[in-house]
């Protein structure tokens, strides 16, 4: 039987993080400004063609449209994210809502084409200030690095699911309503009507944002205001892009991304036709896509659960471009759908993973000029592609060819297809290899683990880490956790650690005459091993629930380097944590915890705490452990550890308690196995 799957419920993050009163509101604001942004685009289309007349001039107006709310982000990215990282992010976002007001309102006054258009750059400029400001600001407002994911997937699902439908039905209820009311020649009125509740709707969220959300501005904006030039921030935040092989990779992968978006978007029509359908199989296709898009959404999530985000990014990508190899050759319609949703699929799980990245990773300092630099790269690539994608395609003659006995259209859509395919899975692998901070450990293992519903081990038990702090508070935790789920009725092992271990490894250390951090770090491996094979796999073989107290890093952390300073004047090389990770990895046999119990406390000073763990070194583990905690938000349980030893045992098993198992039911106390 497979390990359960520890992590919480989708019903469970989603109310925690809507918990959250700031989050909250904004939530409600993006959402309200997702439906205007998608109700002002059908109705700026509807006007800009009924201000003219013909059919080409029509197309042109409407063409029109779309260039003018993609040309300010390719000219004005970088800099509407150097204003959210050097001004006060709550101004910049009220300030754009009041002018988006403003011109949403003057179109309908004004009704004319060239003021349409111009109120139309103007808008989007707005909202390409207001958008960087307002993502850079929500990690800030969450209560751990682990809710990033989970907030960047509510917005997502209302921005590019709920809001297009709501702004649709919307639109589509004030026309019959227009039409109803005024007859014929009523459908202007109706646009106008749409453009005044949008504008509206932007005055009630900049009064929200300014009187209901300060949390927006943070402890930080005098900091920043008094910073740097603009010019400045910009040089710097390139600079970072450059020099950050996570953010080089993140890029990278977008590019590949979403040049394969934009090729099939490019090439949606063509493609459709060659498959023998018309606007119909168009329309299938394209909300294939979307569908795919919500599905991968969902699953990421998931997926990270086994697969950290820097691994699971770049991973997606090439998943994606193999999908659009398949969408190439696919013979039939049928087929073609389902290879479109598979696009779809993984393109979500790499837009959900790489937002989440920002969010999680990256300092609040240039957070606003990465989100903005990642939609200014995401905006000229689909532009850029679409744009040659036709062009390709005309110029590849069409031939028919027997696939199996079915005839197939081999045309320039196909072609690109194939082509955008094999460059996407080229940079995504790219990507993996800028992003992957795991390197000693292939891939393959954790793609099985994520394939499969349990766990890569036998056995039906749980192991739960407890990490973190210094040594007596994180083994007085441990300890008060086994008694509280033993009490709970789950029959609970606590392997030897804390002080035996140490004991222990004193004794290796000694007998060996081992000096120096590498060998002493191979010793407290070697203890771990043995306590892994001994104790820990033989009771989750049973399906006992294992609480250990520090798994991972943090013994040999402890071991190797913290007690190592005491006798070597503090001369010693630090050990590099990644080369810690893989021995660690490699001594438990890639056994990991279900669920690690993170205990967040900053040292009070650099003075030795208990256990031998200096201040610095304390400093050392905690980074460590957050940044491990940051990969996988679903791996970790982040408690506050100020309070009293009961408060920080109550913290522990209220954020336990929504990813427990039910406790089996048992006819005596289970038997303690120490």
């Amino acid at each position: 039987m497979g390990a359960p799957q520890l992590s919480a419920p989708t019903s469970h993050r989603v109310r925690s993080v809507l918990a959250i009163p700031a989050f909250r509101r904004l939530w409600l604001v993006t959402s309200v400004a997702g439906v205007c942004d998608w109700m002002s685009l059908l109705a700026l289309s509807a006007l800009a063609t009924q201000l003219t007349s013909g059919y080409t001039a029509q197309s042109f107006a409407l063409g029109g449209v779309v260039a003018t709310k993609l040309f300010p982000a390719l000219v004005l990215g970088p800099l509407a994210g150097a204003l959210a990282d050097k001004f006060d992010r709550r101004r910049v976002m009220v300030v754009c809502d009041l002018l988006r007001f403003v011109l949403f309102v003057s179109i309908p006054l004004v009704g004319s084409l060239w003021w349409l258009f111009v109120a139309t750059f103007l808008i989007e400029i707005c909202a390409l200030f207001w958008i960087p400001a307002k993502d850079a600001s929500v990690p800030n407002l969450l209560r751990r690095p682990d809710q990033v994911e989970t907030a960047n997937q509510l917005n997502l699902v209302m921005t590019y699911g709920v809001a297009v439908i709501t702004a649709a039905g919307l639109f589509a209820v004030l026309s019959r309503a227009g039409a109803f009311l005024g007859g014929e020649g009523s459908a202007l009125p109706t646009v106008f009507v749409a453009l005044v509740m949008s504008g509206i709707a932007y005055l009630v969220i900049a009064l929200t944002v300014w009187f209901r959300i300060p949390e927006i501005s943070g402890r930080a904006t005098e900091r920043r205001e008094a910073g740097p030039s603009l010019i400045a921030m910009l040089r710097d935040g390139a600079s970072f892009v450059v020099r950050t092989p996570l953010l080089r990779g993140l890029v990278i992968g977008i590019i590949g991304a979403f040049a394969a978006g934009g090729t099939v978007v490019g090439s949606a029509t063509l493609y459709a036709a060659s498959l023998g359908g018309g606007n119909a199989a168009y329309g299938v296709l394209f909300a294939s896509v979307f569908v795919g898009l919500a599905f991968g959404m969902g699953a990421a999530p998931r997926m990270a659960r086994r697969i950290p985000h820097n691994r699971l990014f770049g991973a997606a990508i090439v998943a994606a471009g193999v999908a659009l190899v398949l969408v190439s050759i696919a013979p039939h319609l049928f087929l073609a759908i389902g290879a479109v949703m598979l696009v779809g699929g993984f393109a979500g799980i790499a837009f959900l993973t790489g937002l989440t990245i920002i969010g999680s990773q990256v300092a609040d300092e240039v957070r606003g000029r990465i989100v903005a630099f990642v939609q200014s790269i995401v905006r000229l690539t689909l532009l850029g592609s679409m744009a040659l994608v036709p062009v390709i395609v005309g110029l590849v003659s069409a031939r028919w060819v027997d696939v199996f006995g079915y005839p197939v259209l081999v045309d320039g859509t196909r072609v690109v297809m194939l082509a955008g395919g094999a460059v996407a899975a080229v940079v995504g692998m790219l990507a993996y290899r800028q992003m992957d901070d795991r390197r000693t450990e292939p891939i393959l293992p954790d793609l099985l683990a994520a394939l499969r519903r349990g766990e890569p081990r036998h056995g039906a038990g749980v192991l739960i880490a407890v990490e973190g702090a210094p040594a007596e508070e994180t083994t007085e935790q441990a300890t008060r956790l086994a008694q509280r789920l033993r009490a709970a009725g789950y029959l609970v092992v606590e392997p030897d650690g804390g002080e035996r271990d140490r004991e222990r490894w004193t004794a290796a250390t000694r007998e060996a005459s081992l000096s120096g951090p590498r060998a002493r770090a191979l010793a407290a491996a070697a203890v771990q091993a043995d306590q892994v094979e001994r104790v820990i796999r033989p009771a989750l073989a049973e399906g006992a629930v294992v609480v250990v107290d520090r798994f991972l890093v943090s013994p040999l952390v402890q071991f190797g380097v913290a007690a190592d300073r005491a006798s070597s004047d503090g001369a010693q090389p630090q050990l590099d944590p990644r080369e810690l990770e893989s021995l660690a990895a490699w001594a438990t046999g890639r056994l990991r915890p279900d669920v690690s119990v993170l205990l967040d406390r900053a040292p009070v000073s650099a003075a030795p705490q208990a256990g031998g763990l200096a201040g610095e070194e304390h400093v050392r583990v905690q980074r460590l452990l957050t940044r491990m905690a940051a990969a996988e938000p679903h791996r970790y349980v982040v408690v506050d550890a100020d309070g009293s030893p009961e408060d920080v045992a109550e913290r522990i098993f209220a954020g336990l308690r929504p990813v427990l198992p039910k406790p089996p039911a048992r006819d005596a106390d289970p038997a303690v196995v120490r």
